[in-house]
């Protein structure tokens, strides 16, 4: 399981001509998974997106978390996060679970982040139209395989 985490001032999701969803402040969380991808990674992968210390606090550090300052989640769904370009120029897909893997995973992702946090989405599989307002700009890449 791999997320890309965006901090973000404001952010949202369009299909066809009309926005699904939109957040303020919070994290933008573009997610892609794998076969071999289990509970253990949605956990783990959960409890970091929730915990992780990058919103200013009053002395301007990098302190608080998504919990703290009462933020929101834009979760959405991106395949091309397992693209492989190890050969020619076209990636390769090949490593993307598959529709009837991927869809169960991300609805128990969302399913367990709602529960603990405002949290909306794209649309699985959908053409979107994802804008935001990254605040920093901070990003961050995790790999649920690779903890480090």
């Amino acid at each position: 399981m791999r997320v890309i985490i965006q901090r973000v001032s404001e952010a949202s999701v369009e299909i066809n001509n009309a926005i699904k969803s939109k957040i303020t402040k919070g994290l933008l969380v573009l997610v892609g998974f794998e076969n071999e991808d289990l509970q253990e990674d949605l956990d783990w992968i959960s409890n970091k997106l929730l915990n992780l210390r990058i919103f200013a606090d009053e002395n301007g550090k990098m302190n608080l978390s998504v919990n703290d300052i009462k933020g929101e989640l834009l979760i959405v769904s991106q395949f091309t996060l397992f693209a492989s370009t190890k050969k020619g120029n076209r990636p390769s897909f090949l490593n993307s679970a598959k529709p009837d893997i991927a869809i169960p995973l991300y609805e128990t992702f969302v399913k367990k982040l709602s529960t603990q946090i405002s949290t909306k989405t794209g649309e699985f599989g959908a053409d979107m139209k994802v804008s935001l307002v990254n605040d920093g700009p901070v990003t961050i890449f995790i790999d649920s395989k690779n903890r480090q």
